[in-house]
C-alpha cells in the first residue's frame, strides 16, 4: 500500500461519551471529503462496546456528511441490508444525492469510509500478540492465499503478527470495495480483488487499517 491516508476523528458529544445517545456535533476536524477529493475517512476511539459502537458510527457519518453537504441530519438517511454495502441518500435541493459507504470495527476503534462517486472499502484491526495466534499459517493460507502465507513465513513473531494483520485488513477492505462478505482465497475469485488499489489508514499504534478505491 502507498501513502497513509489521514482519519478524521469525531469527538464524542457529553451524552455519547457517557454511554447516552446524542449527534456528533463536530468533528475533531474538517470534514471537507478530501482524500481523491470524493472520498474521507472518518472515526472514533474509546468505544469497545460493539453495539454502541455501530449506533455511534452511523451517528458520526450522518454528522460528517451534514457538515460537508450543508444539509440538516434529518435530511441524510442511512441504508444497510443483509449482504449489501451500507449507503446513505441526501435529499439535496437539486435531487436525491448518494453516498457509499464502508464500515469496520475493532477494538476501541470504529472507521467509516464515505465516497460520493462510487464503491469504497475500509476496515481496522487491532495487531494481536504473535503468541496469541498459533494457527496464523492456516488461517492465512486458506484466506490470504499461499504467497501471502509464503511471504510471512520466514518472518520474526512480531513482524509477522504485524504483516498478517495488514494483509488482512487490505483484503477485507477490498471485499467490501466489492460488495463480498469474507470467503476463503481462491485464484480465480481472488484475481477481481486486485482490480482496485489500497492505501494504509494513519491509525493509533497498535492499529492497521486500509482504505480501497478505484483503480487510477
Amino acid at each position: 500500500m502507498a501513502d497513509a491516508v489521514p482519519v478524521q476523528w469525531m469527538r464524542l458529544p457529553p451524552a455519547a461519551a457517557s454511554g447516552g445517545r446524542g449527534l456528533f456535533a463536530s468533528p475533531a476536524a474538517s470534514c471537507r471529503l478530501v482524500a481523491d477529493s470524493s472520498v474521507t475517512v472518518i472515526g472514533i476511539q474509546g468505544d469497545a462496546d460493539r453495539d454502541h459502537a455501530r449506533q455511534a458510527i452511523r451517528e458520526a457519518i450522518v454528522a460528517a456528511l451534514a457538515q460537508a453537504s450543508g444539509l440538516a441530519p434529518g435530511r441524510i438517511a442511512l441504508h444497510a441490508e443483509p449482504g449489501q454495502a451500507p449507503w446513505a441518500l441526501l435529499d439535496a435541493p437539486g435531487g436525491q444525492r448518494r453516498a457509499w459507504l464502508a464500515i469496520s470495527h475493532d477494538g476501541e476503534l470504529s472507521v467509516a469510509a464515505i465516497s460520493l462517486q462510487g464503491a469504497v472499502g475500509v476496515d481496522v484491526q487491532r495487531v494481536e500478540d504473535a503468541d496469541a495466534f498459533p494457527d496464523w499459517e492456516a488461517v492465512a493460507r486458506d484466506f490470504l492465499g499461499p504467497a501471502m502465507a509464503a511471504r510471512l513465513a520466514p518472518l520474526p513473531a512480531a513482524e509477522r503478527a504485524l504483516a498478517f494483520a495488514r494483509a488482512w485488513t487490505e483484503r477485507e477492505a477490498r471485499l467490501k470495495y466489492f460488495g463480498r462478505e469474507l470467503v476463503e482465497w481462491s485464484a480465480v475469485g481472488d484475481k477481481l480483488l486486485e482490480n482496485c488499489r489500497c492505501l494504509a489508514l494513519e491509525l493509533p499504534e497498535g492499529y492497521v487499517g486500509a482504505l480501497t478505491l478505484p483503480p487510477d
